[in-house]
């Protein structure tokens, strides 16, 4: 049977034959991550003819006032004559692009941008290399955030947390066990509990959290790239965080796989599909103020993106536009500031995150 498995399928049955149940955490790593079978490490998974579609994507609009969002928090930092541009997992590079293109209009901090990559996949990279040939700024790609070097920095991470692995825990009457991946009786991957409740875990847990009743599954994540962040944006720094999730802390399962343009079963295929979970705003908020910097939002993605003045953008772009270019326009605004099916306004919240001497960031005032 193991011959007719895809490859990384074969190699998570043979890890969990040996070291017993895997942590959704390990699985949803492998899946995403492993250096050859990895969903991310192999494939372009955006646009049309991949599995989903990200704000970028849908309308140069979106990395255009990104753009001039980091050109405005660059003034509120004192316009540094060296500034690090930094981006989370930037996809094909078309956020980046459109931000710099937009920044032409600032020539001085077009001038002192030096562009930072990170991104882990291979298959990306190259990309984004494509991309950004067309756009005369230095740029350099790392694995991790961690690997850029210090020094004033704008950090952007759209659709970045998301990706990131999530445990998962369910309640059960003598405590939390983890959720894990085991093979069934049937020979299928299938989801268990660890054998034994996590220990010293309810302590940690929010009062709502800790209140739920009994087979609640609640999700976390490690904390290092908020805290990363955090440490980046306290030395005189920002960063601006856009992602699906929730506002606050609370129970529900939230893993899910897209193939296709389509939801997936989890199990059924992996490192074939796309795995993310919501992104728990309060959690990440908590790691990256605990770095002593301050939190602005989460907002609305509809909200920002109007404070920001798409409108007004999209308006221009339609000035010498004809009809059929005209309406595809105000359909991207629609996708990018709407509720509903489909529409990413409500379900995407926009978070930042600044050295408190820089004052309130655009887009967060109240």
């Amino acid at each position: 049977m193991a011959d007719d498995l895809p490859p990384l399928e074969a190699e998570i049955r043979r890890l969990i034959s040996v070291a017993g149940p895997m942590p959704i955490s390990q699985y949803m790593a492998a899946c995403l991550t492993h250096p050859q079978h990895g969903y991310y490490m192999t494939r372009d998974p955006l646009g049309a003819a991949g599995d989903f579609i990200t704000a970028p994507e849908i309308s140069q609009m979106f990395g255009e006032l990104i753009g001039l969002w980091a050109a405005a928090v660059w003034r509120q930092m004192g316009a540094p004559e060296n500034i690090h541009l930094i981006e989370l997992g930037p996809g094909r590079g078309t956020m980046m692009m459109d931000a710099l293109r937009a920044a032409q209009v600032i020539p001085a901090f077009r001038r002192a941008i030096v562009a930072h990559l990170v991104e882990v996949s291979p298959a990306l990279q190259q990309m984004q290399r494509q991309t950004l040939g067309q756009i005369d700024v230095p740029a350099q790609w790392h694995s991790a955030l961690h690997e850029v070097p210090d020094g004033p920095a704008i950090i952007l991470a759209n659709e970045f947390f998301d990706a990131l692995p999530v445990h998962q825990a369910v309640k059960q009457n003598d405590g939390w066990h983890e959720r894990v991946v085991v093979v069934d009786a049937d020979g299928n991957l299938s989801l268990g509990l660890g054998s034994d409740p996590l220990p010293h875990f309810d302590p940690i847990l929010r009062e709502k959290v800790r209140e739920a009743s009994v087979d609640s599954i609640y999700e976390w994540r490690a904390d290092s790239v908020a805290l990363e962040i955090g440490r980046r944006a306290r030395a005189g720094s920002a960063a601006l965080v856009i992602d699906y999730g929730h506002i606050h802390s609370d129970v529900g399962d939230t893993v899910q796989a897209v193939g296709g343009h389509s939801f997936a079963d989890p199990l059924l295929a992996p490192g074939l599909v796309d795995l993310t979970a919501h992104v728990d705003f309060q959690s990440v908020a908590q790691a990256v103020e605990s770095m002593g910097v301050r939190v602005f939002g989460p907002v609305e993605q509809g909200t920002f993106l109007r404070r920001l003045g798409i409108e007004t953008r999209a308006a221009t772009l339609k000035t010498n536009a004809p009809p059929e270019k005209a309406s595809e326009i105000d359909a991207a605004v629609d996708r990018l500031t709407g509720s509903g099916a489909r529409k990413m306004g409500v379900l995407f919240k926009v978070m930042a995150a600044a050295d408190p001497k820089l004052g309130t960031l655009p887009g967060f005032e109240s």
